[in-house]
């Protein structure tokens, strides 16, 4: 999709607002000849007018706002048109933002039903009429015998809401035989897994699937997350001293910032040079950095696209730098390095680059006792009584935390990079080999992991953060995995062993972490 095409320009197939002069608006004007002059105030600007028509007509030649195109592009009933209205007159939106609505419209929630004004004249325009008049139907309020103009229109409103409840109605009902189907399903599952498989109960009820997409991208609508991303300064101004620092890469360039968030860093980018930058989240979050935008007036040079980029259409066919913060604790949580990868492979130019473009997963050993006994030691006596079984439950949760350097015990080794400029989707599960050097003589009671990110490529000024518990602590803090049975180790000693990491099969955004040491071997789950 171009960016013509987004606008909404399709005046070839439908009449101009002057085409509908005569038609569309004179019945409504003519209902209020008969009392005071009317004040109809202009969606964008302060400017009044007498009529919807003059108002619509100024909006069409002053702001490139079209109501008409707006109203056939959106598909806008009487309610849509309604919630339109009142997000304009609430948001103050500029006219050029709706150029780059892509997905679902900001104005569409329940809240933009209640007016700012309830004089509005605005609001008592009868939609309807400009798709009468464009299909060439007999208006409603032809057909209703008596019946004025806004009878005609509440009419029309009643019919939708009828047509509405019973469409919800019979989604409801679809919905609870989907539960109650799997809900029996579920039953059947856990009361017959062990007589028809001989597995766990618990194993055959974590293997049904389970879509988290929804869940995932709903979390990045509340503010709080953005917030502590945004105040890790490690993070965030790493990217910013990338952009700024390196201003070479960005002048005149096409950006795409994959899962913008607030917009932090697409406005970032454009202060660095960028001739255009397009930032994509499916999350809630991009109408307020839409706001954002705006508000610091970059919305000349960022177009903020609601969607996944992998279902998304861009304004541009190809673009010449990628850039986004996907990553999640131990790196690869949540996964959203595929997307980087699907919007590198169909965007980016032949030589162009994504960043960071260097990552690193590194492992060191813990030899603090206290956490051990905490968390693992504690169930064998619980107030008198053993619950070693708790164990089974407790130790393959990987923990996410800060930890202490003073109980670091070995030199760190690293088990994967990643160079975002080649990647596949399908090196993200990997086994690797690991040998930790020991510093001191100490019980190995975890393994903590933790990655480091560079920003190299073309780089005249390079820059690197790290996640580890020797610097600075970040928002994603270390990933600790608990060994049942602690390893007696002293200074100059190899702790061999094996790591092996995927994406949990029945929940791609989730972890499945293995680490074998002295001939045993321990699962970790990271979700």
């Amino acid at each position: 999709m171009n960016e013509q095409e987004d606008s909404g320009d399709v005046t070839d197939e439908m009449p101009e607002l002057s085409e509908l002069d005569d038609e569309v608006w004179c019945d409504w004007d003519d209902d209020d000849q008969s009392g005071e002059q009317l004040q109809v105030r202009c969606l964008f600007c302060e400017r009044l007018f007498s009529s919807a028509q003059d108002t619509f007509s100024h909006c069409t030649v002053e702001h490139q706002f079209d109501i008409t195109q707006t109203v056939h592009k959106y598909g806008l009933d009487c309610y849509g048109y309604i919630k339109l209205v009142n997000f304009i007159r609430i948001t103050n939106p500029s006219a050029e933002s709706f150029k780059s609505i892509l997905g679902q419209v900001p104005w569409d929630k329940e809240e933009y039903m209640k007016p700012s004004s309830v004089d509005d004249p605005l609001l008592q325009f009868d939609v309807d009429e400009i798709w009468e008049r464009m299909e060439g139907q007999p208006c409603l309020s032809e057909q209703v015998d008596g019946g004025s103009q806004a009878q005609a229109a509440h009419f029309r409103c009643l019919q939708g809401a009828e047509k509405r409840a019973e469409d919800a109605e019979a989604a409801v009902e679809r919905i609870m035989g989907d539960f109650e189907k799997m809900r029996q399903y579920v039953q059947d599952f856990v009361i017959n897994a062990d007589a028809r498989t001989g597995t766990s109960t618990t194993n055959t009820v974590a293997d049904l699937r389970e879509d988290e997409d929804s869940v995932y991208f709903s979390s990045y609508g509340h503010y709080g997350i953005h917030e502590e991303m945004l105040k890790d300064k490690v993070r965030t101004e790493s990217y910013r001293d990338f952009m700024y620092c390196n201003p070479h890469i960005f002048k005149d360039k096409v950006i795409l910032d994959v899962g913008c968030g607030t917009g932090i860093l697409s406005m970032f980018a454009a202060k660095a040079g960028a001739k255009h930058v397009i930032g994509v989240d499916q999350s809630e979050i991009i109408y307020q950095a839409m706001d954002i935008v705006r508000e610091n007036e970059l919305d000349g040079v960022v177009t903020l696209i609601r969607g996944r980029i992998e279902d998304v259409d861009l304004p541009v066919d190809k673009v010449d730098i990628i850039i986004s913060e996907w990553m999640g604790y131990f790196l690869l949580f949540e996964s959203m390095l595929d997307s980087v990868i699907y919007a590198r492979d169909k965007y980016l130019i032949e030589d162009g680059a994504v960043y960071p473009d260097i990552c690193t997963i590194s492992l060191v050993a813990v030899g603090d006792s206290k956490k051990h006994d905490e968390r693992v030691a504690f169930w064998d006596d619980v107030y008198g009584f053993k619950m070693s079984c708790m164990k089974k439950a407790v130790i393959p949760e990987a923990v996410v935390e800060v930890l202490n350097p003073d109980t670091l015990i070995s030199e760190l080794c690293v088990i994967k990079t990643i160079d975002c400029n080649t990647v596949g989707i399908s090196d993200l599960d990997f086994t690797s080999e690991f040998s930790l050097k020991i510093t001191e003589d100490h019980e190995c009671v975890a393994i903590s992991g933790h990655f480091d990110i560079l920003f190299e490529k073309n780089c005249s000024n390079k820059v690197t953060f790290s996640t580890g518990p020797r610097s600075t602590e970040t928002h994603w803090k270390q990933t600790v995995f608990l060994l049942e049975q602690p390893v007696s180790v002293k200074k100059g000693d190899v702790l061999q062993g094996k790591i092996a990491c995927c994406k949990n099969r029945k929940d791609p955004r989730s972890l499945i972490i293995t680490i074998s040491i002295n001939n045993t071997k321990q699962t970790y789950s990271l979700q």
